[in-house]
């Protein structure tokens, strides 16, 4: 299956920076998307319809600071039933996933059970002689030198199998020396969060992250998501490939090639209460934020760098922290302007129509307007 790393929007968001100097009543769409509001910003609306085209569902969610500026619905999350896509439709985040692994580790760090410079041996016990250099720190920045998948998403393996493979593979490089953008990497710290915390990696993260922030509709299952909330998935050809929970999944989640690296599920809402956590300093401390957003390695070929499960730019107006996720089908993106508090993150459920549009190519164009109409907003 294939996976969506961060360089390719790297490399635009570079080159562009440096040039720049409601729900209704609606069958098929869950009681609580219908009562809850949706803001609208009437230049992003416009702004979208004038550029999304026929086809794709989605949600498109732009925020300045603490205001939530704009949580809309584009066409159909389900087209079976004719479920209209909304604020509140829940949609597979994909590798932005990663951010939350991350946040986990500094929140272990914060309580003192682990630090980022700890090798991963003292954590999982014995490891082969060329991994006993590889520390969190190296994971978290895709400098450990694992390959960047094992196996298929979907492939049903437990953690220990995950691990065991993991700590058998061939490094791509020596830990600390190169940058490999590595899915198996954040698997890893996923087993590492269960193994320090003693709970699963979905119920710490539940705990620790998402219900102080005050996100109840992000998880894998413990949010017991129905059927009708979930956006289903598209193909390049317009075929139904099913919710993300229609393939093979343990009963606690995805399987582990997937696990703590991609398959989160959440709203366009809730990704903005995340970000509205991180704003403020009740989940992760100054300290812990300054760490996970510090430029620690640099993306080859490209001015940005990778922080803690984030990716980093350098601007003139400050610094850019961002992330984008997709598989064969879906596709998101994740930004948040680090000086102004701007944020951006919009999700399709069909990524690309063979031979006529891709999403992933606008991917740049869409997140500078509406962080640009998202800023002008009155």
């Amino acid at each position: 299956m294939r996976r969506i790393n961060p360089l390719p929007f790297a490399m635009a968001l570079t080159a562009a920076l440096a040039a720049a100097g409601c729900g209704g009543d609606a069958v098929g769409v869950p009681r609580a998307a219908r009562s809850a509001p949706e803001p609208v910003d009437r230049s992003i609306a416009s702004y979208l319809d004038r550029t999304l085209p026929k086809g794709p569902g989605g949600t498109v969610v732009a925020a300045r600071g603490t205001e939530l500026v704009h949580c809309k619905g584009f066409g159909l999350a389900d087209r079976t039933a004719g479920t209209p896509a909304t604020c509140d439709t829940v949609h597979d985040v994909m590798s932005i996933t990663k951010q939350f692994t991350a946040a986990a580790i500094m929140k272990l760090e914060m309580m003192g059970r682990l630090r980022t410079t700890d090798r991963i041996g003292t954590i999982l016990g014995p490891v082969p002689a060329d991994k006993r250099g590889i520390t969190l720190h190296h994971l978290l920045t895709h400098t450990a030198g694992l390959a960047e998948g094992l196996g298929d998403d979907y492939e049903p393996v437990s953690r220990d199998e995950m691990l065991a493979k993991a700590l058998k593979s061939k490094l791509v490089s020596r830990p600390g020396e190169e940058f490999h953008y590595s899915n198996t990497g954040f698997s890893v710290l996923a087993a590492i969060v269960e193994k320090v915390s003693g709970t699963s990696y979905e119920r710490f993260l539940a705990k620790y992250l998402f219900a102080p922030a005050g996100m109840t509709r992000t998880g894998y299952v413990l949010p017991k998501f129905s059927r009708s909330e979930v956006s289903v998935e598209y193909d390049e050809d317009g075929a139904s490939q099913g919710r993300p929970f229609d393939h093979p999944w343990a009963a606690d989640g995805p399987y582990w090639y997937l696990r703590g690296n991609g398959g989160m599920l959440s709203t366009g809402r809730d990704m903005f209460k995340w970000h509205r956590a991180l704003l403020g300093d009740t989940i992760l401390s100054a300290a812990a934020k300054a760490k996970m957003f510090e430029p620690h390695a640099r993306i080859p070929k490209t001015e940005a760098a990778y922080g803690y499960g984030w990716g980093v730019l350098h601007t003139k107006d400050g610094r850019v922290a961002w992330h984008n996720g997709g598989n064969d089908w879906s596709f998101a993106s994740y930004s948040r302007i680090l000086h102004d508090g701007t944020m951006v993150y919009w999700v399709t459920n069909q990524a690309s129509q063979a031979g006529q549009w891709n999403l992933e190519e606008r991917e740049l164009e869409m997140n500078q307007a509406l962080a640009d109409r998202a800023r002008d907003a009155d």
